[in-house]
Order: C-alpha cells, then sequence, then structure tokens
C-alpha cells in the first residue's frame, strides 16, 4: 500500500549500523520523495509533510505511478540531486558526481520486483549485499554471480524504486584501496518470471474483485420480478372475479384473467365462469372512458387558464414597453443621464424582445385551435370515398375472421361427434338412446353451423365484389379529372392566345358569354368542381369552395356566369316542400354536342 511505502519499517530487521551523519539517510529518502526514517523506523524528522520535499522543484508521490507511487521524480538538470555517503558496517557508499546526468534504466516490466545490480567489488560476497541493500527492505533472494554482478528479488515492488536510489554509488569494503574491494553500483530493473506470475495473479484477483463488484451494483439497480400467478382453482376464480368488480384491485386481477387464458385453463367446465369474469372486465369500459373525458375536460380547462394567463402578462408587458417609449421621447429624454438612456434603451429591446416571443406562443395556440375547428367542420369528399372503402375493407376482414372462429368450431364440433361415436360403442344399450339423441343434436348443429358458413361466405363475396365496383369508380374519377385538367391546360393556352390577337379577337369576346380571363379560370375550375359531384351542388357549397381561392368572389357573379352558360351548367330542384333545393349540375359534354 502506499502508507507501506511512505512509512517504511525495518524493525524486523536487527541492524545497528553506525551512521556518520543521519540527515545524510533523510536527504537520500526525501529526494525520493518519502518521509524520512531512521535505522530502527523512527522518523528523523517529525514535522514532515509527505506533501512537500525538502528541495525545491521535487513534486509529491503519486499513488498512480508504477510501483506503488514510489518511483523516484524526474530531477530539473539545473538542481543537482544531493547524496550524501552512506557508512555500512563492513563497506562505505560514497557518492556520484552531482553534476554526471543520472543513470540510464530501462523501461520497468509489469510487477517488477527484482534488480539487477553491477559494478561490485571482486572480493563482495552475499553478505556485503544483503548489509547494503536490506536497508531499502526485506530481501527475499540473491542471485550472485562470478562476473562481479547479482540479481537481489524483494518482498514489495516500492523497495525497488529505494534499490535504485543507490545507482551511481562508489562501494569501497572497509578502508582498504584495493581494485579488488572496490567498485561503482550500477542497479537496473530485471525481468523475472516470478515477478510477472505475481503480477498476473494480482491483476486477475483485482478484475474478479471488479467483476464481483459490478455483479453486486447489478443486483441491485435490477428491478424485482413480478409475483408468480396463482393457479386455478374454483376459490382463486371467486376472488379474482370479486377484485375485477373493485376498481382499485382491477389491474392485478385483470393480468390473473389473462395469465389463465394464455395458459389454457378454459374448458368446457370453467367456461361460465371465464365468461362472467370477462363479462365483468367489459363493464370498466364506461368508466375508463368516463375517466378520460374527464383529464380531457380538465386539459381544456388548464388550457384556456394558461391562455388567459399568458394573455394578462402580454397586456402587462405592453404597459411596459409603452413606459419604455413614452420615456423615450424627447420631452423626457433630455432629462436623463447617457447612463440611464442607455439602460432604458436596453431595457426596452429587452422587454420588446420577450413581448414577442410571448404573442407569438399565444397565436400559436390560436392558430392550432382554429385549425381543430377548420379540420372538424370539413370534410374533403375523396376522404369520404376512403373511409368508405377502408369501412368495406375492415368489414371483409371482420367476415374473415368470423369465417375462421366457425372453422374452428366446426373442428371442434367434428371431434365431439367422433369421442361420442367411440363412446357409444362402449356403452350400456339404456345409454344409447340419449346418445342417439345426442347424435342428433350434434348432427343438427352441424347442419347449421355449415348453412350458416355458406352464408358468410356469400356475403363475403358481395363484400368483395363491392370493393372490385368501388375501385373501379375511382379509377373512372381519376381518369375524368386526368381529362379536365387536359381542357383546363387547353383553356388557359386560349386565353394566351386570345391575349395576343387584336381587335378582332376582342370583338369575338365581346359577343361570347364569358367575357375576362377572370371568367374563363372561374368557368374551369367550377367546371371540375362540379364534374367530381356528379348529382350537382348548391350555389352556396360551390362559392364556398371558390372563396377558398379568393375571397373576393360573390355568390351573385358566380350564379350570374352560370345562368349566362346554358350549355355548360344546368339548375335543377331536388327535394319537395320544405326540403326544396337548387342544385347546379354540370352538362358540357351534352352542350357540346347541341352546339
Amino acid at each position: 500500500s502506499t502508507d507501506g511505502g511512505r512509512n517504511l519499517s525495518l524493525d524486523s530487521i536487527p541492524m545497528g549500523l553506525p551512521m556518520s551523519d543521519p540527515s545524510a539517510w533523510a536527504t537520500a529518502m526525501n529526494n525520493l520523495g518519502m518521509a524520512p526514517m531512521g535505522m530502527t523506523g523512527q522518523p528523523l524528522l517529525p514535522d514532515f509533510d509527505p506533501a512537500l520535499g525538502m528541495m525545491t522543484g521535487i513534486p509529491p508521490i503519486n499513488p498512480m505511478m508504477p510501483g506503488l507511487g514510489i518511483v523516484p521524480p524526474p530531477i530539473p538538470p539545473d538542481m543537482p540531486a544531493v547524496k550524501e555517503i552512506i557508512h555500512c558496517k563492513s563497506c562505505t557508499l560514497f557518492p556520484p558526481n552531482p553534476h554526471l546526468p543520472p543513470p540510464a534504466t530501462r523501461e520497468r516490466p509489469p510487477g517488477c520486483k527484482t534488480v539487477f545490480v553491477g559494478g561490485l567489488p571482486e572480493n563482495g560476497t552475499e553478505q556485503i549485499i544483503m548489509e547494503v541493500f536490506e536497508q531499502c527492505g526485506e530481501v527475499i533472494a540473491i542471485r550472485k554471480s562470478k562476473k562481479n554482478f547479482c540479481h537481489i528479488r524483494f518482498a514489495e515492488e516500492f523497495m525497488v524504486d529505494k534499490a535504485l536510489y543507490l545507482s551511481g554509488y562508489r562501494i569501497r569494503l572497509g578502508s582498504s584501496t584495493d581494485k579488488k574491494d572496490t567498485g561503482r553500483l550500477h542497479v537496473d530493473f530485471a525481468q523475472a518470471r516470478d515477478d510477472l506470475y505475481e503480477w498476473e495473479c494480482k491483476q486477475r484477483m483485482l478484475a474478479r474483485e471488479e467483476r464481483h463488484r459490478r455483479r453486486l451494483a447489478e443486483e441491485r439497480f435490477r428491478p424485482p420480478s413480478p409475483p408468480p400467478v396463482v393457479h386455478y382453482s374454483d376459490h382463486e376464480c371467486s376472488v379474482v372475479a370479486e377484485k375485477l368488480k373493485d376498481d382499485t384491485k382491477f389491474s392485478e386481477a385483470i393480468q390473473t384473467l389473462l395469465t389463465w387464458i394464455e395458459r389454457g385453463e378454459v374448458n368446457r367446465r370453467t367456461a361460465n365462469n371465464f365468461y362472467s369474469m370477462i363479462q365483468s372486465a367489459n363493464s370498466h369500459i364506461r368508466r375508463l372512458v368516463n375517466e378520460k373525458a374527464a383529464h380531457e375536460k380538465e386539459m381544456e380547462e388548464a388550457k384556456e387558464k394558461f391562455k388567459l394567463a399568458l394573455s394578462g402578462i402580454l397586456v402587462q408587458f405592453e404597459q411596459i414597453v409603452a413606459v419604455y417609449h413614452s420615456a423615450s421621447k424627447q420631452k423626457a429624454w433630455d432629462h436623463f443621464t447617457k447612463a440611464q438612456r442607455k439602460n432604458i434603451s436596453v431595457w426596452c429591446k429587452q422587454a420588446e424582445e420577450i413581448r414577442n416571443i410571448h404573442n407569438d406562443e399565444l397565436m400559436g395556440i390560436r392558430r392550432e385551435e382554429e385549425m381543430e375547428m377548420s379540420d372538424e367542420e370539413i370534410e374533403d369528399p375523396s376522404e369520404m370515398k376512403e373511409t368508405e372503402e377502408s369501412a368495406l375493407v375492415s368489414q371483409v376482414e371482420a367476415l374473415k375472421e368470423e369465417n375462421d372462429s366457425l372453422r374452428w368450431q366446426l373442428d371442434a364440433y367434428r371431434n365431439e361427434v367422433e369421442l361420442l361415436r367411440q363412446e357409444h360403442g362402449k356403452a350400456t344399450r339404456d345409454e344409447d338412446t340419449t346418445k342417439e339423441q345426442q347424435m342428433k343434436l350434434l348432427q343438427q348443429a352441424l347442419q347449421g353451423m355449415q348453412k350458416h358458413l355458406l352464408k358468410v361466405q356469400e356475403e363475403y363475396k358481395k363484400r368483395e365484389a363491392e370493393l372490385e365496383k368501388v375501385k373501379e369508380d375511382k379509377l373512372k374519377i381519376e381518369t375524368l379529372l386526368e381529362n379536365l385538367k387536359e381542357q383546363e391546360s387547353s383553356t388557359s393556352r386560349v386565353c394566351a392566345c386570345s391575349q395576343e390577337k387584336e381587335c378582332p379577337v376582342e370583338k369575338t369576346l365581346s359577343n361570347s358569354p364569358v367575357k375576362s380571363e377572370r371568367e374563363v379560370l372561374l368557368v374551369g375550375i367550377i367546371s371540375t368542381f362540379l364534374h367530381v359531384h356528379p348529382f350537382g351542388a348548391s350555389i352556396e357549397y360551390i362559392c364556398s369552395y371558390l372563396q377558398r381561392l379568393d375571397s373576393k368572389i360573390c355568390t351573385a357573379e358566380v350564379e350570374v356566369l352560370m345562368t349566362r352558360l346554358q350549355n355548360t351548367f344546368r339548375q335543377e330542384l331536388s327535394g319537395v316542400g320544405a326540403s326544396l333545393e337548387k342544385r347546379w349540375k354540370f352538362c358540357g359534354f351534352d352542350g357540346l354536342k347541341m352546339t
């Protein structure tokens, strides 16, 4: 852990090494960013703050770094690391030249606990190596070679970083100056299979813990499973029937009923009970419709309240804007300072923007209401035809479903007849008479079902024929519309040619019943409209259609124009008595033959 890296205790290692200067080891540990500790595990500086280094430019320990945050931080080139002489029992370590660059190291392997130590004295023994490096932590194993290097494996990863700090030190055994008793230490990371294996085991353990934690979190946030539905019995059936009558328990009971039906609990014995429960469920439809109507009424009232409140807010905004405009007039504007005028103008712009936004919102609400009203009042004849076709299609589908249900019932009756025949051979003579009666009744029922099935099939064929007729009529109407469009295009060409011609053409136009291009366009539009209405239309209905295109058109102008064109339009009376009605019809095709 990080605390173990910062508060390293060496009480378990009995050592009594003489130190010429206690601050040397403190300085060395401070350069690593760790709290200075004595050889016995006691802090050398009790007021040391681990977040601050004793030297400037050395950042604090980062716990997320490899080796549990004990990797030595980078030292600036202009700030040499201060390393002191370290005295041990059998040897002395002299620091390298502070002006030299730090020794190079290889890339740190994952989970590294083993270091390579080179440059050992020829006379160095494992005991001297243990004496030097056990100050960095617990040493598990030392593998020494004959060529003045060894591998040291520590108990924890952070101890490797402490050992790397000794890289570059010159070692001298005792007070000898012989070459065999001196050397320059080079400490570097070493790659070991044991370290990699332990690191992989640790990573797998962390992954297992993470998966376990995620599984617990998912189980905590997973919604609880619904309660199981009880099996059908007479007692449970009566309980569910009572719950269906209660509005508060209806949703629970209807779910139970649905599950029973899907499980196949319905049979001849329980059919009556299920029918009564379905009837109880059907009785709630009126209640739900009433609730929906009440909610819709509340929504309409809330809309009205919101509209009234918005209109009141708009009135107040108008008053505020009026105040700003009156203050901006010359009579009052001259008495304000420059800063006051600037504030008033800014406030006026803000108030006008907010007022315009609210006004657009209110106009949008009113527009939506008008659109809803117009959609309810105006019904397009093409939509009426589509609704008729959809109604016929729905009737055909209903007849198909009824036909299928009748077939299923017929199969069920046939199965029952076969069962009765099998039982007939096994039963006694006394039961023969009753079973014969049942057979007769079932045969009569089968005959009735077959007759009904034939009737339904005939009705289905009639409906299909009607649907085909409607489709043919629709195709005819579409062809007539295309013809009318071609007539309109031809009339427009005739009008264009008539404008290019000179006085003799104007004389012929003055003699014709159509006196202007506008009347020609009206005649074409009225002809198209009446062609779609083969039974005729009243003058008010025609004018209401034309006023959608041009609101300036009046009824008298249209009626005079249609009376002049007797070969194109014909007026007929329909109805008797009070229901007498004048209808205009298009007779252009007959008039063309007459003229």
